[in-house]
């Protein structure tokens, strides 16, 4: 068999969400969870489906950016909607500005992407029911300097979209998903825009989150249960994307929204979840936050590399090459994969390495790949060429790390855990600092593998 080496350079994308719905994707599609310490998506689904199928549910989902949230989320909206439930996930990062998010912005978000999504199954609701909807939504306007009547509420080609209702006065369409769009649309890239936006709807929340219940999500779950579906699950991922920076009045971005104004996020009358920055999970404020949501957030750790003693976690690496493996070989049994090795790699060790190196951090582990195919344009591929980018790698990660942070990660490397202070938030969210599931659930962490061999870490 003759490896297309540009298809295998495609298909190692690291910025491609495997969406599990797709029938190639499924051939990619690797099952970590015997070695991340549990069935994570199987607890939420079971949350949903089994244990408060007709109650609203919120829950939280964290990891490192790039750990393959994103992946175990479009696998848990296909096997919700295998369950009978209407599931609308979305990338919250396409609507909202994440350098400055509020409230208001992240409901406004979920109500645009739901309107939306009942369009496009044709489940229209009472016109009558969005008045309070249409208030909040044309004083919004009527703050940005705009009047809500001279909105164009068509896209070419794809018609109305979302929920409708006519006025009566002039015989005009509002389309609710429409109407929000613009808005969003307006003010993501215009950060006085947002201030305005903001300052109005801030006193509001109560109201904004009472008319999304009431004229939106109660009357779409009714309408979804008349063509057979038992219930609707909104997914908003790339939220744990908020950016840390402090709000003008100095409280930290994330915990402002996920912990000062959870009450908004946990009330709407459908089931929940939100991804959520891991740094979180070590804030002081994080006893706050588990206290403000029904569920202890939900972590996807790093696939394991070694054990938490130094010895190698044989199942983790086998995950990790068969990952790789069927990027070029989807078609190949996972067993006979091991055969055709060094078809793409000049030996074993070289695929060993590259999973290593990693750390089990999925996106970094196909962007090393991807990098590799590109720089060396030939199969097999050699080690020399890993090396060289690992190198170039690792002197990128090392040029911005302070002396003080260089201690901490001895420190992290010898014992094995973390502190909660800011410092650690930081060396978690640049990835320096990567956490780990054993069989037990139980947690450790250790320091990026590409850093490791850094002079800087050796004891003083």
């Amino acid at each position: 068999m003759t490896i297309d080496l540009r298809r295998f350079f495609q298909v190692t994308n690291p910025s491609k969400t495997l969406a599990i719905e797709n029938l190639e994707d499924q051939k990619y599609y690797i099952d970590f969870s015997s070695v991340r310490g549990g069935k994570i998506i199987a607890e939420l689904k079971d949350k949903i489906t089994f244990f408060s199928p007709d109650e609203p549910t919120c829950m939280l989902f964290t990891g490192h950016i790039g750990c393959g949230k994103s992946t175990e989320l479009l696998r848990l909206k296909v096997e919700l909607e295998k369950e009978g439930f209407h599931v609308v996930y979305f990338e919250s990062s396409e609507d909202l500005e994440m350098a400055d998010v509020d409230t208001a912005d992240v409901l406004l978000a979920i109500a645009r992407r739901v309107s939306q999504s009942l369009n496009l199954i044709d489940i229209n609701i009472n016109p009558n029911r969005v008045s309070k909807l249409k208030q909040l939504l044309q004083g919004a306007v009527d703050i940005l300097n705009s009047d809500l009547q001279s909105v164009k509420f068509k896209i070419p080609g794809l018609g109305d979209v979302g929920i409708s209702s006519q006025d009566e006065s002039n015989g005009e369409k509002f389309s609710l998903a429409f109407g929000i769009g613009e808005i969003t649309t307006r003010i993501k890239s215009d950060v006085k825009l947002r201030q305005k936006l903001n300052q109005y709807l801030g006193p509001q929340k109560n109201q904004l989150v009472e008319a999304i219940n009431q004229e939106l999500l109660q009357p779409a779950i009714a309408a979804l249960k008349t063509i057979g579906k038992k219930g609707l699950v909104v997914i908003v991922d790339n939220l744990d994307r908020v950016d840390s920076r402090a709000k003008a009045w100095g409280r930290p971005q994330q915990e402002y929204l996920f912990i000062d104004q959870s009450e908004y996020l946990t009330k709407l009358d459908c089931h929940l979840v939100y991804t959520m920055p891991l740094a979180l999970m070590f804030s002081d404020g994080y006893g706050n936050l588990t206290q403000r949501f029904p569920e202890d957030p939900k972590v996807l750790p790093m696939v394991p590399v070694q054990l938490k003693d130094g010895s190698d976690d044989t199942t983790g690496m086998m995950l990790l090459q068969q990952m790789v493996l069927a990027r070029a070989f989807p078609e190949v049994k996972p067993q006979e994969r091991l055969n055709k090795i060094t078809e793409i790699f000049d030996e074993a060790a070289s695929l060993d390495r590259l999973c290593r190196i990693s750390g089990g951090h999925v996106r970094d582990l196909l962007r090393l790949l991807n990098n590799w195919i590109q720089k060396q344009r030939d199969l097999p591929l050699r080690r020399q060429t890993l090396e060289t980018l690992i190198r170039s790698r690792c002197n990128e990660m090392t040029m911005q790390i302070s002396d003080d942070e260089w201690e901490l990660l001895r420190q992290v490397k010898e014992r094995k855990k973390v502190g909660g202070d800011q410092e650690y938030q930081k060396l978690i969210h640049s990835r320096l600092v990567f956490e780990y599931r054993d069989r037990h659930g139980e947690s450790w962490f250790d320091i990026n593998p590409i850093i490791a061999q850094a002079t800087e870490l050796k004891s003083k």
